[in-house]
């Protein structure tokens, strides 16, 4: 099982880097597309769309990764005050009752829409857009997967804690 949980947080702290990166490439996108625009007066659709494109992926591939991190945005007023096990129990809980009943309801929820988003081989209304708003919708599966990889993790290394064995 320790293999499994190794390759679980291996695969999310690779896609939780190679997704930072995506946040320089908007930076530049971004600083094109405004160049074009005020420089030369020239549209570019297609690069607002990549950078929008690459601003949903930061959220929806890195989520795994800030779980990992213990990055998210807690609301810690009685937390921070727990002992060490009690925080244990309460990410252990937390991670069965809220992550993953939410995470299969929202794959559940979304999977026809992305579904239909391929099936229609979906594009973007505007001219100029890229064709690629299909791929754009299945990061809504993507986010629900990472999320139960790492919770899967999550759970394993709170349990190592909570019954007797070291925490990360």
């Amino acid at each position: 099982m320790a293999k499994i949980i190794q390759i679980l947080e291996g695969a999310g702290e690779f896609l939780g880097r190679l997704v930072g990166w995506f946040t320089l490439a908007m930076v530049l996108l971004t600083l094109a597309v405004v160049v074009l625009r005020y420089a030369f007066g020239i549209g570019a659709t297609a690069l607002q769309e990549t950078a929008l494109y690459l601003h949903g992926a930061v959220f929806t591939l890195a989520a795994g990764y800030t779980l990992k991190r213990d990055a998210h945005v807690r609301v810690d007023v009685f937390y921070r005050q727990f002992s060490e096990r009690s925080r244990h129990w309460v990410d252990f809980i937390g991670t069965l009752i809220f992550l993953f009943p939410l995470s299969i309801a929202l794959f559940i929820y979304c999977l026809n829409y992305v579904l239909l988003s391929w099936r229609i081989v979906e594009r973007s209304a505007e001219a100029g857009g890229l064709a690629l708003v299909y791929l754009q919708k299945s990061l809504l599966l993507a986010l629900c997967i990472t999320l139960m990889m790492q919770g899967i993790a999550e759970l394993y290394r709170h349990g190592k804690a909570l019954w007797g064995r070291e925490a990360r």
